[in-house]
């Protein structure tokens, strides 16, 4: 009998794409299901990008591409981080990779050693945690509430940290719940952290175009925080180009040296085509993808008063990303189609199999009250999914 690794055997399948594989076996059985449970833009990828990639293709890249990211991409996201988030890095301190998620993971691999901590203000994106325990890091997971806005003060922070710290991870705008740290909050963390040099920040920053409110900060643009801390980020949100697999960070010089290196003997350097074409999508003026960011502003506002008509959902405002992170914990203990409410995850199924609507369970976000719903969907497809959620909870 084949063995499997021990740290594979305890492994979570990511919640997010489970629930994915699930919808899609109730959809080949006939049932028309409502996918809200992706964080996927439902956009076509502008057509600007698309032809930068087909002249790519027909001046014949196709070869092996440097482990960390063509040259002029490099620059082009060095230009980037200039316009858009006041920092100043070198080409050295920048490292493409095939996704945000494999420059999360590499930073993971580079900086853990058995037994590190790593705090995640939660909730926190799904990945987070397995990333940070196959690295054999211990995660501590700060509980936040929908009253603080699902956000870390620096007081819980403090409390948080200990002399095992080695890193604090969190994403602005936040995968699942749409918070955006301001400006002063993140000043108020970067005071606390001042008196805890040794403790690395990853900043995850790939929903930062997708903002309602707040102007986007960056950590690492917050001052004594540029040499401590990594920005991850990368076209799949913002560009729609979740397919393309291209993410990338900027780094102290030994952190983005050590990800390189570790990227040489995994995975090398990310698709040739795609590194082409992101070149122009970060070239581009920001406001060529505004369309996209007032479409989703527009359902924003759609499902919040929608989720408002539907007794039991307790929701704050998202200032950011396309996911709403609603408290569904009133109706734990009740009984629905005759089945019997625990948790987040029976709630999130019972929407799946009696409403055909997917969802994701808040338990793979380190919240067990709510669930995430992703507005990355036609107005239509919002309006039918709500409409078959609260005839399934009033029923």
């Amino acid at each position: 009998m084949i063995k499997l690794s021990d740290k594979i055997e305890k492994l979570e399948t990511s919640a997010t794409l489970a629930m994915a594989a699930k919808a899609r076996e109730l959809k080949a059985e006939g049932h028309q299901i409502i996918g809200l449970s992706l964080g996927e833009p439902d956009f076509n990828t502008p057509e600007f990008i698309k032809k930068a990639a087909i002249e790519a293709i027909e001046d014949n890249y196709n070869t092996y591409t440097p482990v960390d990211g063509y040259p002029e991409l490099k620059v082009a996201i060095q230009q980037k981080f200039k316009r858009d988030n006041n920092l100043d890095y070198s080409t050295q301190q920048i490292v493409v990779s095939t996704g945000a998620k494999q420059s999360l993971y590499n930073v993971a691999a580079a900086l853990i050693n058995p037994g590190d901590e790593v705090i995640l203000p939660c909730p926190y994106w799904v990945s987070y945690k397995d990333i940070v325990k196959l690295n054999e890091g211990s995660p501590v997971e700060v509980k936040t509430s929908i009253d603080q806005d699902f956000k870390m003060t620096a007081d819980q922070l403090r409390k948080a940290i200990t002399p095992k710290t080695k890193m604090i991870w969190y994403s602005s705008p936040c995968n699942p719940s749409g918070s955006v740290y301001t400006k002063e909050e993140l000043e108020a963390l970067a005071e606390v952290l001042a008196d805890y040099p040794q403790v690395v920040v990853v900043s995850d920053e790939i929903y930062e175009h997708i903002n309602f409110g707040h102007q986007h900060v960056s950590m690492a643009s917050i001052t004594g925080m540029k040499d401590r801390t990594v920005t991850v980020n990368g076209v799949s949100k913002a560009f729609a180009m979740t397919g393309w697999r291209i993410g990338y960070i900027g780094a102290p010089k030994a952190i983005a040296k050590a990800c390189t290196k570790l990227q040489g003997q995994v995975t090398s350097g990310a698709n040739c085509i795609a590194q082409r074409a992101v070149i122009t999508a970060l070239q581009a003026d920001v406001s060529e993808i505004d369309y996209m960011i007032d479409e989703f502003k527009t359902r924003r506002q759609l499902i919040l008063n929608l989720l408002k008509d539907i007794k039991g959902f307790d929701c704050n405002k998202p200032e950011g990303a396309f996911y709403v992170f609603p408290d569904i914990s009133s109706f734990f203990g009740k009984t629905i189609k005759d089945k019997t409410i625990q948790n987040a995850t029976d709630f999130s199924l019972l929407l799946l199999e009696e409403a055909y609507v997917a969802t994701v369970t808040g338990e793979a976000f380190g919240n067990p009250n709510c669930i995430r719903i992703s507005y990355a969907a036609s107005q239509e497809e919002i309006k039918e999914a709500m409409q078959r959620i609260k005839n399934l909870v009033e029923s």
